[in-house]
């Protein structure tokens, strides 16, 4: 069982640093699209920091098991997060579809990290968990953030329209 549940982990970190690759290829265009909402531009900036760091954290847990991350997930998950952030481009609500986006990726990050960390207290990797849960925190802080603004954020995309700005990003 201990080789099972360590297999688990291993391709549990490995698609949780597919998964923040994905994050950046995501949140990079978007940050570099905003205009008119300032804050969000802000966060998301402190966010792509956040993630880098947490694509570290899961690096050195995937050391400390003489593993290393999948570039083929990578590239993989890269590429359909830009994919996403195109997508949303055409849109005449942009910000609004990147922040409901947004919103469902951090949970879906959340329940990963969620997950890897109870599989690293199955799995006897005390060690992993502190790095685990300091990517879980972000994550959360992002969510609670995203959520907590999403009233103001359309508000700002409704009044921006009304007055015939540009209000998609």
């Amino acid at each position: 069982m201990a080789t099972d549940v360590r297999e688990i982990f291993v391709t549990g970190l490995k698609n949780a640093h597919a998964m923040e690759n994905q994050a950046l290829s995501i949140m990079k265009p978007q940050v570099a699209r905003i205009e008119n909402y300032p804050e969000v531009a802000a966060k998301l900036e402190q966010h792509i920091r956040e993630t880098e760091g947490q694509i570290t954290r899961i690096e050195g847990v995937l050391d400390s098991l003489s593993e290393d991350h999948s570039t083929l997930k990578d590239m993989a998950l890269s590429l359909t997060g830009s994919l996403a952030a195109l997508g949303h481009t055409v849109a005449g609500d942009e910000i609004l579809k990147n922040s409901f986006a947004n919103y469902a990726f951090e949970n879906f990050e959340i329940a990963a990290y969620r997950s890897l960390i109870t599989v690293a207290e199955l799995g006897g990797f005390p060690a992993a968990v502190a790095p685990l849960t300091a990517n879980l925190d972000e994550e959360r802080a992002m969510a609670a953030w995203l959520n907590d603004n999403l009233r103001t954020v359309t508000m700002r995309f409704a009044a921006l329209r009304e007055a015939g700005a540009t209000a998609k990003v």
